[in-house]
């Protein structure tokens, strides 16, 4: 049972991080209709930037939560500005274009970034600093908590809430909601759809950027190809959850989360990386809509 309880928590704060990279998956999907493969290598950016945040202010000499915070805070920011030069510079001006041109745009920005940061970074593996290194385990019985995880969950968690309220509770939340409905009608009722596009992509690369400083926190080594996997399996529990509806994203993350702890820990650890293909040949065979996702129908 400890055991158990062990990886259910190991399951839950990878999910959590998995589930802040889905969201921008799902939210740039739910507006453009536009699987955003580059949005990987944006969180690869933001784990970079905290690095180079932490090493300016001198943060792995010392360690506290407001380091870890401002470092998050410099990361996000950073992240949201790539996002919004991506979609000026590479989306925007395919808006009218084919759907297979930008879906190969969005593979060339991924590859581009990726190679970038192999040419600006290097392409071994780099120390995140330790900007935050909480003293100790906390103990239940035999059960042990690394407070590192717990942190990680409860500012995933945050920042998620922060989201929740900014779709479902702001004029920006109304306005991206009535563009994923149809851009033309939002255009009509005097929306300006070109900058809610692009809050949509900066708001999901801030969060891949505090993702990317909590991997670089838990995991310390921070490398350009980081964000390969992680952003595969990102889509993977966002396809899970059902493409565009952010709950589902949550959701599948967690459940893809927690479905690689437990395959690690009972059965075949090799098979990691694999599992999460195999749920996606699977939800595509059996529910391609997700557990949330609603079947839409296209005129044309």
């Amino acid at each position: 049972m400890v055991e158990f309880l062990q990886h259910l928590i190991n399951g839950l704060s990878l999910g959590s991080i998995y589930a802040l990279i889905a969201l921008g998956y799902t939210m740039v999907f739910g507006i453009l209709q536009l699987i955003n493969f580059a949005h990987g290598d944006v969180y690869m950016l933001g784990a970079f930037i905290g690095m180079y945040t932490a090493r300016a202010f001198h943060y792995g000499q010392s360690s506290s939560l407001s380091s870890l915070l401002v470092t998050m805070a410099f990361s996000m920011i950073g992240c949201a500005l790539i996002g919004f030069m991506i979609e000026r510079f590479a989306y925007r001006p395919l808006r009218r274009s084919p759907r297979i041109n930008v879906l190969i745009t969005a593979v060339g920005v991924s590859l581009f970034l990726e190679f970038s940061g192999q040419l600006l970074f290097g392409s071994d593996p780099k120390f995140f600093p330790q900007i935050y290194t909480p003293a100790g385990d906390w103990s239940i019985g035999q059960l042990r908590i690394n407070p590192l995880q717990v942190i990680v969950f409860g500012i995933s968690i945050t920042l998620m809430t922060i989201l929740q309220y900014i779709i479902f509770r702001t004029r920006l939340g109304r306005a991206m909601r009535a563009v994923s409905f149809s851009h033309d009608l939002a255009s009509l009722m005097g929306i300006p759809t070109d900058q809610v596009i692009a809050y949509t992509f900066m708001l999901g690369s801030a969060l891949a950027g505090a993702a990317g400083v909590m991997v670089g926190l838990t995991y310390p080594k921070i490398e350009p190809l980081m964000g390969v996997m992680p952003g595969l399996k990102a889509f993977v529990a966002a396809v899970l959850g059902g493409i565009g509806n952010v709950t589902g994203a949550v959701v599948g993350a967690i459940v893809l989360g927690l479905a690689e702890e437990l395959l690690v820990g009972y059965w075949a650890p090799t098979y990691r990386d694999a599992l999460a293909f195999a749920i996606l040949i699977l939800i595509l065979l059996f529910k391609p809509t997700g557990l949330f996702g609603v079947r839409r129908t296209e005129k044309v």
